[in-house]
């Protein structure tokens, strides 16, 4: 009688695939894991805390906008982000929620879209962990609908140093509690949905 030889920790046989930079990654990953989220996150959830220490460990771990280039970011491919998201996912689904609205929401929009200005001054501390993100999309009657959103920004006043008005609700925003910085989503007066970044006051609800 024949017996499987399939390995239990591969059983998508993605080890052959990887090369020996993303394995040497995945390791990494696996440890912090095993030896930081797994022992202590049956007592995070049972406090209802997220550890305040956990962002830096992750920007030294090089897990924070891992997938963009420069602005202190690590430029990994996107081969190595997937690898160290299913590792973060084995200890916690919650952590690497985090780490994805952290990295592919809020640094990636500001990446993408922020001036440079902005790129300087957020990006380099979110990605060491020292700032957490949030990406303010949802709301209560549009969902995660862009093209329903009723949010509005308007400028207020004229020139380089007009500000923005905001009127709308947003919920279920991940992360909005503990945001250091927001990327809030609205419709603007040309039409177009809009990125709005502001540092986050911790007071606000």
């Amino acid at each position: 009688m024949s017996h499987s030889t399939t390995n239990t920790s591969d059983v998508l046989a993605l080890d052959s695939l990887l090369g020996s930079e993303e394995l040497e990654l995945r390791e990494k990953v696996r440890d912090f894991t095993d030896q930081r989220i797994r022992p202590n996150i049956a007592r995070w959830y049972e406090d209802a805390v997220f550890p305040r220490e956990l962002p830096a460990e992750l920007g030294e771990l090089g897990v924070l906008g891992m997938h963009l280039e420069g602005y202190g970011c690590p430029g990994r491919t996107a081969v190595e982000y997937g690898v160290a998201a299913m590792e973060l996912e084995a200890g916690d689904s919650g952590i690497r929620t985090f780490v994805s609205v952290q990295g592919s929401l809020a640094m990636t929009a500001i990446h993408k879209w922020g001036s440079e200005e902005q790129k300087e001054r957020w990006l380099p501390r979110m990605a060491a962990g020292e700032l957490i993100g949030c990406f303010a999309l949802t709301e209560p009657t549009a969902g995660s609908d862009p093209s329903s959103m009723a949010s509005f920004a308007r400028r207020d006043g004229t020139g380089d140093d007009a500000g923005w008005v905001l009127n709308g609700s947003k919920r279920w925003i991940g992360m909005a509690s503990i945001a250091d910085v927001m990327v809030v989503w609205a419709n603007t007066d040309d039409g177009i949905r809009a990125s709005w970044f502001r540092p986050a006051p911790r007071e606000s609800p």
